[in-house]
């Protein structure tokens, strides 16, 4: 193990966090409630970075309960930890593969108030997001609600929807002890309050023409390939080492 791994680790951390960002239930919402409640785009930017602020407080958290028990073991099992991290990355990778296979390739949550099912009426399939439908519905969006019922409601909604694919990069940063624990950190910050703050950036001038929905239909599979990869790298970097 070695800087040049962690940096490939660290660099598979920010596609994964980056790529979590694009999906649209962590930009669209402050969008659709900032056009509805009339803020401009610095009111609507801060709100991403409070939201985002607390999304990543809880992934941080998560991610020091990972590390903290993952250098327990590796205190204890020493090389084959490492091997058993490996193997349960190709797990996660192979999981993420079936819910694509399923035909569940979407992880997004459900807006809070707001919830919207498929039907031959609005013509979407079970596979299809239903985010805008859930915000329409919702109490973010109503003229009723003050602005800060709004931005807690969005606070909320972001902070308990972590990034669980950030989970396992976490578990596979153990060897590198407190190091990989920040390094990743920061990358996961980066990575998600960036694109968060980008593609909200972009809809609010009108730029956003590229179709992520598309993306987020393939969400699971393109996990499942980063953490077989990942999973494969660790078990040969252990083996040349």
């Amino acid at each position: 193990m070695n800087s040049t791994a962690l940096a490939t680790i660290a660099a598979t951390g920010f596609f994964v966090a980056f790529f979590h960002a694009a999906i649209p239930t962590h930009w669209l919402p402050f969008v659709l409630v900032a056009r509805a409640r009339s803020w401009n785009r610095a009111k609507a930017l801060g709100v991403v970075v409070f939201a985002g602020l607390g999304h990543l407080a809880l992934m941080s958290l998560l991610g020091l309960a990972i590390a903290w028990f993952g250098f327990e073991l590796d205190e204890h099992f020493g090389h084959a930890f490492t091997q058993v991290a490996g193997a349960a990355l190709l797990a996660v990778g192979l999981f993420y593969f079936w819910r694509q296979w399923r035909g569940k390739g979407i992880l997004h949550h459900h807006t809070m108030g707001g919830h919207h099912e498929p039907s031959s009426h609005c013509g979407h399939e079970p596979g299809h997001s239903h985010l805008e439908a859930e915000l329409e519905g919702s109490a973010l969006v109503s003229d009723r609600k003050g602005d800060w019922v709004a931005i807690s409601g969005l606070f909320i909604m972001v902070t308990l929807s972590p990034c669980e694919g950030f989970l396992p990069i976490y578990l596979s940063g153990v060897k590198f002890g407190w190091q990989g624990f920040f390094v990743l950190s920061g990358t996961l910050a980066v990575g998600t309050l960036g694109g968060m703050l980008l593609f909200t950036w972009l809809t609010l001038i009108g730029l956003r023409k590229v179709e992520l929905k598309r993306i987020e239909r393939w969400e699971s599979g393109l996990l499942g390939l980063v953490f077989t990869v990942l999973g494969a790298l660790m078990l040969t970097l252990e083996h040349a080492h």
